[in-house]
């Protein structure tokens, strides 16, 4: 099986998934893990429920917004807990904890515009919520950073969605086989970003 047909069988799956009573649920879930560890956004789900049901446009788009929101807590939790207990006894075996400083102070300058930047292109938001965690951002700047970043990106979804619909549905079954490929290249490009920095 081709990745190609394999985002079809997905693409297919969720169409279909959009009419089940629980679809909501799952797309809640997706976007609440997405936001700490899961390598696959919530567009995937969102995009073909709102197309399957346009009515439901602002409501799907305030779903996945809160929780992603919500999830962005726990991959803050994440980076939190997990770097004192493995990340600083290493850092000092090296000696390098005075440059993790310096760059701890250059995230609290900008971090929430990192947040906001992540939080609203592809590149993948749970690495920035754990970092966060990891920095000890200030909850209130990630939360309120948060919150825009991802209603910005899902109500703009939902509302190009709602008002072109069918010819954007013409357009992503036409075009999904490089669509799927374009995502799988900036998910993968976005990885390969953060270890160049």
């Amino acid at each position: 099986m081709t990745f190609t047909q394999f985002a079809r069988r997905i693409y297919d799956g969720v169409i279909h998934l959009s009419a089940n009573k629980h679809a909501v649920f799952w797309l809640f879930v997706v976007a609440f893990v997405e936001s700490s560890f899961f390598p696959i956004p919530p567009d995937i789900m969102l995009i073909p429920m709102i197309l399957a049901t346009p009515k439901k446009a602002w409501k799907l788009a305030f779903v996945a917004t809160m929780g992603s929101v919500i999830g962005a807590y726990l991959g803050y939790a994440i980076g939190c807990l997990c770097f004192d207990l493995i990340a600083v006894p290493i850092l000092d075996f090296y000696g390098v904890m005075n440059k993790f400083n310096e760059f701890k102070e250059l995230y609290h300058q900008y971090g929430a515009w990192i947040v906001f930047g992540a939080g609203i292109t592809p590149f993948p938001y749970k690495i920035i919520t754990i970092a966060s965690g990891v920095v000890h951002l200030n909850l209130v700047v990630f939360t309120i950073a948060s919150i825009i970043a991802r209603g910005l990106r899902f109500y703009l979804i939902a509302a190009l969605l709602y008002k072109f619909g069918e010819p954007m549905k013409i357009f992503i079954e036409k075009n999904l086989g490089w669509l799927s490929i374009l995502f799988l290249v900036l998910l993968i490009g976005g990885f390969m970003l953060i270890k160049l920095f």
